[in-house]
């Protein structure tokens, strides 16, 4: 309980703290920053989508390197959510093999100065992949899981809630400080994170991609003195957060219960 003389100011001051130490999960209700996600309904229903793997590769270009660090453990979550949803996911190692067989045939897609990612000699590994896996196994489709950085805002209410992709969440601190400056510009821009989730089946074709907001991968300097922020320590530790991520990105490939797109 707060003491019942605490100066107004301060008292002000630890309110604001104290609803930086909890961050705040959708919870379902309608979010109208839902990603547009694209399926193509009739043909998954023609041909059922029943075995899938998980590239270790983005699609499009790499992701920065403090998610790269964290995408093997986003994908093992994604692998047991797909499993769950009941389709049979095969061991990432084996995409892993057929690729670094293919880079070595038609080299590295990704130009490591740029970033750029060669469209060209990208299909031409997936397809040598997708040949591979053809003779061994009875694979259906390419589960490609990208993540992303984008810039928002946590400007929205008295608790200054950031919504993107499907989701809402509070600000975090970090540093040694107790509050947060009173010029603090919550208009300001922060890094948060979202997963990218496109599917192709064996001909390459796109059958599904939409997106889910993870968590901010930015927090607020506690020791800034004019307010700011800077990169989190801990980059989506999270685990329910990543979870509803995943839910929203494959949404509706596998439906997810109590949907924010739905007014």
């Amino acid at each position: 309980m707060l003491p019942k003389n605490m100066p107004k100011k301060l008292l002000l001051l630890t309110l604001s703290t104290l609803t930086f130490l909890t961050a705040c999960a959708t919870g379902g209700g309608y979010n109208p920053t839902v990603f547009p996600f694209e399926i193509e309904s009739e043909q998954l229903a023609e041909s059922p989508i029943k075995t899938v793997v998980i590239p270790h590769v983005n699609l499009g270009i790499p992701s920065r390197n403090h998610l790269e660090d964290v995408a093997p453990r986003i994908d093992a979550r994604i692998s047991s959510y797909l499993k769950a949803g009941g389709y049979n996911v095969l061991p990432q190692r084996e995409f892993k093999q057929h690729w670094n067989t293919a880079v070595r045939a038609f080299g590295d897609p990704v130009d490591p100065t740029t970033g750029r990612v060669n469209m060209k000699t990208f299909s031409q590994i997936m397809t040598s992949v997708r040949d591979r896996f053809a003779e061994t196994t009875e694979l259906d489709a390419f589960v490609f899981t990208d993540l992303v950085e984008l810039e928002v805002p946590f400007n929205i209410g008295l608790k200054h809630i950031g919504r993107w992709d499907g989701v809402s969440r509070r600000p975090s601190m970090q540093g040694p400080g107790t509050g947060v400056s009173a010029d603090f510009d919550w208009s300001m821009p922060a890094a948060v994170s979202s997963l990218q989730v496109t599917i192709f089946d064996t001909e390459l074709k796109r059958v599904f991609v939409s997106r889910g907001g993870l968590d901010a991968t930015d927090a607020i300097d506690a020791r800034s003195s004019t307010g700011r922020y800077i990169r989190r320590r801990s980059i989506l530790e999270n685990n329910s957060f990543v979870d509803e991520g995943i839910a929203l990105a494959l949404h509706p490939f596998i439906e997810m219960d109590k949907y924010p797109g739905n007014p």
